[in-house]
């Protein structure tokens, strides 16, 4: 499938069968995430995989969105680690652990596992329930896991924007 097609198909998927996830396909797509570029090479990023039924359900008490997924990857970034621009301190922790989660998204997507990029959750509670230090950040979840056999797309994921109303040449308006 070309990069095009994956990106159409690919959903946030909000209903998940309770089919594991075989250790070769995670690992797949954690390698995924290894090998994102992040600003300088840094490769801040730091991901907890949440596989195991103690871990489920602390993570059930940080987020509502979970949807039983049978594993989540929560993507964070180290601020030790990040690159930060000299002109005016901003942190790319974010962008980097972004890009982490689209590239782990995509290629679990190509292995015909569902995700859902998930960001409502309670930070302090993510930190406290999974003991991350103080330089670690959290930044997204990642719930994955086969498609239930009634999962379909949201009826807004195929309404995009004319590609007119995004782009713009030489100018910005």
């Amino acid at each position: 499938m070309s990069f095009i097609n994956l990106a159409e198909e690919r959903y946030s998927l909000r209903s998940f069968s309770s089919k594991p996830v075989e250790k070769e396909k995670l690992d797949l797509v954690l390698k995924a995430g290894q090998l994102s570029p992040t600003a300088c090479n840094n490769q801040p990023q730091r991901i907890l995989v949440i596989e195991n039924d103690e871990a489920l359900e602390k993570l059930k008490k940080c987020t509502q969105y979970h949807f039983n997924a049978p594993i989540a990857l929560l993507v964070c970034y180290d601020k030790n680690a990040s690159w930060k621009r000299r002109f005016d301190g901003d942190d790319s922790g974010v962008v980097d652990a972004s890009i982490v989660t689209t590239h782990m998204m995509f290629q679990a997507a190509e292995l015909g596992l569902g995700t859902t990029w998930v960001g409502y959750f309670d930070p302090a509670l993510i930190i406290k329930e999974f003991g991350l230090t103080g330089n670690i950040v959290p930044v997204a979840l990642l719930p994955m896991g086969y498609p239930a056999e009634d999962a379909k797309p949201n009826p807004g994921h195929y309404q995009r924007k004319s590609i007119d109303e995004n782009v713009f040449y030489n100018k910005f308006s």
